[in-house]
């Protein structure tokens, strides 16, 4: 486990040198994800779009809001410091993957990198569930993220 966690740590350190270095950093983050929240990201993709915005509002502390669905990568949105969850919302968890060769393989290394960003009350579910081991999709409300898990809902608008 502590070999596991200290690959996570370098693999989310690689990841942010490169966003930085590459100018994927830059600006508002407000600008790119519309007033601090998940909208236009809500279908997930590569860590490459994720990792930049979470490290830029982790180091401003702006409230991050998380609405509506949420699905893959998007859930990394949860590593922010200052993330909310509206009730409503709904997050859909599944095994990390890569691309090789042009086809979709699982990647333990990717479900690790997703598992980095969650509180450590999700963690244990997702672990204890195998959610993270298959790709089919697991949902959780926000209600259930506010209520099971300890994240915080998100003030009315």
């Amino acid at each position: 486990m502590f070999v596991s966690r200290i690959s996570q740590n370098i693999c989310f350190s690689v990841c942010l040198f490169i966003a930085v270095a590459f100018g994927f950093v830059t600006g508002s983050a407000k600008q790119v994800f519309g007033e601090g929240s998940n909208l236009g990201f809500r279908s997930g993709g590569k860590f490459s779009d994720y990792d930049p915005i979470v490290y830029q509002y982790n180091a401003s502390g702006e409230r991050f809001r998380i609405r509506g669905r949420c699905r893959s990568a998007c859930t990394m949105f949860l590593g922010i410091r200052n993330v909310c969850v509206e009730p409503t919302a709904v997050f859909q968890f599944h095994a990390g993957s890569v691309e090789l060769g042009g086809t979709r393989v699982q990647s333990a290394i990717s479900s690790a990198h997703m598992m980095a960003h969650y509180n450590s009350r999700l963690r244990t579910y997702l672990e204890a569930g195998k959610y993270l081991e298959t790709r089919d999709l697991h949902n959780i409300t926000g209600r259930d993220m506010i209520a099971k898990f300890g994240y915080p809902a998100c003030p009315p608008r």
